[in-house]
């Protein structure tokens, strides 16, 4: 008897591969704002971080989140989804 699939994500700061649930995913919402969203239902894309700050500061860093979003850098200013990703680290 096979066991049960459970899906994996990669994270886009670090680049590593890990079960959906271990991931934090963050979407755009409808208005075009990335969110966190903790109950990884929200519609609209989205992309998965690891519960790390280093692959927060990278996915930032870098742009991999705008990137993976496909959303615009000025509509999100990053001090406010860093404050907001930030408190479900602690979460």
């Amino acid at each position: 008897m096979a066991g049960t699939h459970e899906p994996e994500r990669t994270c886009v700061g670090c680049r590593g591969r890990d079960p959906k649930r271990s991931l934090l995913r963050l979407a755009v919402d409808p208005a075009g704002r990335v969110t966190v969203d903790p109950s990884g239902r929200q519609p609209g894309r989205g992309a998965y971080l690891h519960r790390d700050r280093s692959c927060v500061d990278a996915a930032l860093a870098h742009g991999a989140l705008v990137r993976a979003l496909r959303a615009e850098a000025a509509s999100d200013p990053a001090a406010r989804l860093r404050q907001e990703i930030e408190g479900e680290l602690r979460a």
